[in-house]
């Protein structure tokens, strides 16, 4: 992928997979994730989304590192959670990082016990992992990327206290996606993010902050 100071493994791993050029989306955030910084992100399904979350969170963790989790990934569903951890275990096949997932039908005691052996990226269901954060004790000042999958859909669903509960008091960098735009999420926003920067891919290939290219065709074999 021709993306800049892109992790030399993570490219290998990337080119590997077939995925040699990055899409509009990709191209267009990278950066601007790999500073830190917040941002929400706006875009239609299946327009690579996934392998965005996945790749920058492997490009700004790079490896294994202590034991409290370093990124946390909120997914809708348990099956968005096993998509998610094998473009992991893909994209991350040259580095260490330690990848876990939890789901509201899981074992939370064996969670528990296997994420205190020490992990560094946690996805999940947002009713296990408010359940784990506020019973397991988790350090939390270790999170650096707090991201939430499909936010929209999510707040459908009245998690927006659990999500921000977990996120409360924690300095870390915060990262929404989303396939729509609507007032619960620009509330949402401007309760847990400040001044954050937003994309949004709907409109005829331009996001909200400056002009890219108008080609945002998806790529082969690339998923949400």
């Amino acid at each position: 992928m021709k993306l800049k100071k892109i992790n030399p493994n993570l490219q290998k791993a990337l080119i590997e997979n077939d995925l040699t050029e990055a899409n509009v989306l990709q191209q267009e955030t990278f950066s601007l994730i790999k500073s830190g910084a917040d941002c929400v992100i706006i875009a239609p399904e299946k327009s690579g989304k996934t392998a965005a979350i996945v790749l920058n969170v492997i490009q700004r963790l790079e490896k294994e590192f202590q034991e409290s989790p370093r990124a946390l990934i909120f997914v809708h569903s348990k099956e968005k959670l096993i998509e998610m951890k094998q473009m992991f275990e893909k994209f991350g096949n040259y580095t260490n990082l330690r990848v876990y997932g939890v789901h509201d039908k899981g074992d939370i005691d064996f969670d528990k016990n296997h994420i205190s052996l020490g992990i560094d990226v946690l996805i999940g269901t947002t009713n296990r992992l408010n359940d784990l954060f506020s019973t397991a004790g988790f350090d939390v000042n270790q999170l650096k990327m707090f991201i939430v999958e499909n936010t929209d859909d999510l707040l459908k669903l009245r998690y927006d206290t659990k999500i921000s509960r977990i996120g409360e008091n924690i300095k870390t960098q915060r990262i929404f996606f989303s396939e729509n735009e609507s007032e619960r999420l620009y509330t949402f926003v401007d309760r847990v993010m400040i001044e954050p920067t937003w994309f949004d891919f709907y409109d005829d290939g331009e996001e909200e902050e400056e002009d890219i290219d108008d080609d945002d065709e998806q790529e082969d074999g690339e998923e949400e």
